[in-house]
């Protein structure tokens, strides 16, 4: 069953990243489908989260995705080649969003990899915020996408998760303060988690 807007409109950004463990984000792109289950997320706390786009009410072209009501997707590009997917939380107006960082595939693996560029499957198909994006077909264009549409969406198949760990966010060494925050949610004892340093 495919997450409503209910879901994704909590008020909670750091519950819901530990929430979506074990759902399963399926894409349906030029009549392929993919499904992975989420096993690595970040929470982004919005203007008070100096690691958050929109920190400060920061709003611009790339970010203005962030105001809009929960449940739609935000895409952006880092390091210029890198797409990475979102999920916007809370109401219109509130610029929480939950990165999805890895996930085990359930079906489409020949696609993912061809995607890939990949031969055989191992666990760098689909770790990584931008090796989960590539091997699923998520693009920057799939931003401002409304999550209950037919092309990609995020469904509870009722996968229950044995255990989680909480851990700092990757990558937001400018963060100040906010870069020691239990915001990254994993599966524990899972492959499917990407590696960090």
């Amino acid at each position: 069953m495919k997450l409503t807007e209910v879901f994704y409109q909590q008020p909670d950004v750091v519950e819901i990243a530990r929430q979506l463990l074990g759902k399963v984000l399926t894409t349906r792109l030029n009549g392929v489908t993919c499904r992975v289950m989420i096993t690595e997320t970040e929470a982004y706390a919005g203007i008070t989260d100096k690691a958050s786009h929109a920190y400060g009410n920061r709003f611009t072209n790339r970010t203005k995705i962030m105001y809009e009501a929960g449940g739609t997707a935000y895409v952006y590009l880092c390091y210029g080649i890198h797409h990475l997917f979102n999920v916007v939380t809370n109401v219109e107006g509130i610029p929480h969003a939950v990165l999805i960082r890895a996930g085990q595939p359930l079906e489409g693996e020949q696609s993912m990899l061809k995607r890939r560029k990949m031969k055989e499957m191992n666990p760098k198909l689909s770790t990584g915020p931008g090796a989960l994006s590539q091997a699923m077909g998520i693009h920057t264009k799939h931003s401002g996408l409304w999550l209950l549409n037919d092309k990609i969406w995020i469904e509870d198949a009722g996968i229950k998760v044995p255990e989680l760990i909480s851990s700092p966010r990757v990558g937001v060494g400018y963060a100040q303060e906010d870069t020691l925050l239990p915001y990254r949610f994993y599966v524990k004892n899972s492959n499917w988690v990407s590696k960090t340093k």
